[in-house]
């Protein structure tokens, strides 16, 4: 053999979603703690500091009214009260809290926003393409669809 690995093979698929480590504990970045680099954790973490950089988690990030995260965040799920300036990628549910201040470019499954949050940037969800409608489907038997005799006199 030409190249030879003596790590062992990776047990868990790369196209199988990874389930949190520790589900039940969370990582806590307190309020007055500041780090530059990239976290990441197999659990849940939450973040009332500052950050810059990329957090990695396989569980739910929160970051708390007085955290804020200049970077990325990749994530199972996420609740912001915070503030965020950069990309947020959610593989289930992302909530903004009323105290969010978001501003970048989000993907998600799925979406919620209480009133006051303030979203700047584009939002991508379902990741799937959208179906088109049939437009056959869209006629009814009284209104067959004619090109020439649907414009509307105004």
């Amino acid at each position: 053999m030409l190249f030879r690995s003596d790590k062992p093979a990776n047990p868990t698929p790369m196209n199988k979603t990874a389930e949190p480590v520790s589900p039940g504990k969370i990582n806590s970045i307190m309020e007055g703690t500041s780090i530059e680099g990239e976290i990441k954790s197999d659990s849940n973490i939450r973040i009332d500091g500052r950050v810059k950089g990329t957090i990695n988690a396989r569980g739910r990030v929160i970051v708390g009214q007085t955290g804020s995260i200049e970077g990325e965040i990749v994530c199972q799920s996420s609740d912001i009260e915070g503030t965020v300036i950069g990309k947020v990628n959610c593989q289930d549910l992302l909530s903004l809290k009323a105290t969010a201040k978001l501003q970048g470019d989000i993907n998600t499954k799925k979406l919620a926003i209480e009133p006051g949050a303030v979203f700047t940037g584009n939002c991508s969800m379902g990741g799937g393409v959208v179906k088109e409608m049939d437009p056959v489907r869209l006629r009814t038997e009284n209104n067959p669809a004619r090109p020439e005799s649907q414009q509307a006199t105004r």
